[in-house]
């Protein structure tokens, strides 16, 4: 892969998450721990009590008691009485009720644009995620007390609405964190897998993106708890919230200010309450936050071989997939770079094509191209990529996704890295087939079932319920798999799909492919760097260097007897070919970097037949006896005239 294409597949391919924090899974956590089961127990305590208010209560929050003023606990009155003899534990509970509210109001508007516009710009990015950027960075700038005061003045004590702005005004530094936090979990493969399945955007920003960002928004939503709880007061401190004698936290604290130096006890009720109640809503955020952190850094088949297949290969009359001439470019400092350029590629119906090179030939970013995939700024400058009559390069977004999954499907190269953390295989590959086929629940799970049946799992219920990390490495390529087929495609992509895995269970992959192949007749374009790979799995080959297609042909006369000095450096650096005490031969260089190509022939610094003729001007392919065809002018040397 480019550098391009790295960037492309993101933190996915460099961090290996295990299970992430789900939120039901880090709430379960978090009351795993002792200050959590402390915190959330007095809230949950604050919450009931004041709900219940009017059972619990020994008295009206307005009711009077003129022969106890000021008084201390007793048992008439357990808290005391206040100033004009009103019962302070039943003023108390009251007052949750409104301050608890009011607290809830600011969290749920926040939280809620946060959400929305948080996910909405790290998910599509682009001019989404520069105007959010540039309206945050001028919300953050409004003072949000002045605001609130402004509020206020205008229409008068409504506390609901000044919980409201202040949701509103807290909003864009949330949202910053959510954006952050979806711009790391868009890029893993996962979520590329789910768009290749065809899935809609709402569906995987709200099934997929938003579980893997719940961690940072639980712990958020606690910090903002605790801090409306204490604007509620302060508001209500300055005589700006519920009108006396309705009872809050912060009047209660108010009216024992004025009267300290007569009962100092009666700042004490509400003050504990209020200040217990931030610090348990600190504490929770404290224990969300290290949950995350730690579940976010904590995951067989038999082999058999598979035979190469031993008839003619002819190029096919009717191609399934076919690209013309494609030039692929990318954003450069000055100028696009091309990345593959005059690409000519067939696959037909039913046919397994293989694409060989080293990486940064641009093999994944031509797959990509196929299924509208590619990374933000690149794009098919010329020629045509026909699918089943569908021109891809010029298709409409509504089209390509309408093919993702349906028509076309692709393996990714990591099967841990391919599926949501969070969610069971069977959930992977139910909604697929939900998605796709529709039908009542106990038809998605028969499928279901058949599915994850028919890619080697004996006891698929078993497998159904378990999370990625649950899974080995083939087991979570072969629920990938399913997941592909769940829309019955009629072209499976295949990108390096057992590179990841040790070499029983990549057998094991590679026979389960080709049974598909022929029991779906279904078409594949492998892509790997593994030889063996290609001449075990496919009927045709191409060979790709620096952006061009080299070579092409039949697997068994171009492994037999190669047409390009590029295909034959890759056989001779075989390893199964080395003699044993002589060095292993390697070809020497490195692939170029697209935007430093050669004018003549890309894989002249680097060969040993190369003249100046190679240099001076683009090579042209020749074409041999069918269906070889080679980018080189010294091929008769190399094959000696049999290619």
């Amino acid at each position: 892969m480019t550098a391009l294409e790295e960037s492309a597949a993101g933190a996915a391919r460099t961090a290996r998450p295990g299970r992430a924090a789900h939120p039901h899974g880090a709430w379960r956590t978090a009351l795993a721990r002792p200050l959590g089961r402390v915190a959330v127990a007095y809230l949950a305590l604050l919450v009931v009590c004041s709900a219940l208010a009017p059972v619990l209560a020994p008295y009206r929050p307005t009711a009077t008691d003129l022969d106890h003023i000021l008084s201390l606990p007793s048992g008439a009155h357990p808290l005391g009485t206040d100033a004009l003899g009103r019962d302070v534990l039943s003023r108390l509970l009251y007052g949750g009720r409104t301050s608890l509210v009011d607290a809830a109001l600011a969290v749920g508007v926040g939280m809620a644009v946060a959400l929305a516009a948080g996910l909405l710009a790290g998910y599509f990015g682009g001019w989404l995620d520069r105007g959010f950027t540039w309206l945050v960075d001028v919300m953050l700038a409004i003072p949000v007390i002045v605001t609130l005061l402004a509020v206020l003045a205008v229409i008068g004590n409504s506390m609901s609405a000044a919980m409201i702005a202040l949701g509103v005004l807290v909003a864009p530094g949330i949202a910053r964190v959510v954006r952050g936090a979806t711009l790391a979990v868009r890029n893993e493969l996962y979520i590329s897998a789910a768009r290749v399945s065809g899935l809609p955007h709402r569906h995987i920003v709200v099934r997929h993106v938003l579980p893997r960002v719940a961690g940072p928004v639980l712990v958020q939503a606690s910090l903002l708890a605790g801090g409306a709880l204490l604007m509620d007061a302060g508001l209500s401190y300055l005589g700006l919230g519920a009108r006396p004698p309705a009872p809050t936290w912060g009047n209660m604290i108010s009216e024992a200010a004025g009267v300290i130096d007569r009962q100092p006890w009666l700042l004490v009720p509400p003050g504990v309450v209020l200040g217990l109640a931030i610090l348990a809503f600190g504490l929770l955020g404290d224990v969300l936050r290290d949950t995350s952190a730690e579940r976010t850094t904590r995951r067989l088949a038999p082999a058999r071989p598979v035979p190469v297949t031993g008839r003619k290969v002819v190029e096919p009359t009717t191609a399934l997939l076919s690209a013309r001439n494609v030039t692929i470019s990318v954003p450069g400092p000055d100028a696009p770079v091309r990345v593959v350029e005059g690409l000519d590629l067939d696959i037909g119906p039913g046919e397994c094509v293989g694409l060989v090179g080293e990486t940064g030939c641009g093999k994944t970013i031509t797959a990509r191209s196929v299924l509208g995939l590619l990374p933000p700024g690149a794009a098919v400058t010329a020629g045509s990529i026909r699918f089943d009559g569908v021109d891809l390069a010029t298709a409409s977004r509504a089209t390509l996704t309408g093919l993702r999954g349906t028509r076309i499907a692709m393996v990714f190269q990591d099967p841990g890295t391919s599926l949501d953390p969070v969610v069971t295989a069977g959930r992977h590959v139910a909604e697929l087939v939900r998605r796709h086929h529709g039908g009542s629940r106990a038809r998605v799970r028969a499928r279901t079932m058949e599915l994850l049946r028919s890619v080697g799992f004996p006891e698929p219920e078993q497998v159904a319920g378990r999370y990625p990390h649950q899974l080995s490495g083939g087991m979570a390529q072969r629920v990938a798999i399913a997941m592909a087929l769940a829309g019955e495609p009629r072209l499976l992509i295949a990108d390096e799909p057992t590179t990841a895995l040790d070499v029983t269970v990549q057998a094991g992959i590679l026979g389960l492919l080709r049974d598909l192949q022929r029991d779906n007749d279904m078409a594949i374009l492998l892509i790997s760097h593994d030889l063996r790979i290609i001449a075990t799995m496919c009927d045709r080959a191409y060979v790709m260097y620096a952006g061009h297609v080299v070579e092409s042909g039949d697997v068994a006369g171009m492994f037999r007897n190669p047409a390009h000095p590029y295909t034959d450096g890759l056989l001779r650096s075989a390893p199964r070919r080395a003699t044993p005490g002589e060095h292993l031969t390697a070809i020497p260089g490195t692939v170029p970097p697209p935007g430093s190509w050669p004018v003549g022939c890309h894989f002249a610094a680097r060969c040993l037949l190369a003249t100046d003729e190679c240099r001076a001007a683009p090579v042209p392919v020749a074409r041999l006896r069918p269906p070889r065809r080679t980018r080189c002018l010294h091929f008769d040397e190399l094959s000696g005239g049999r290619a």
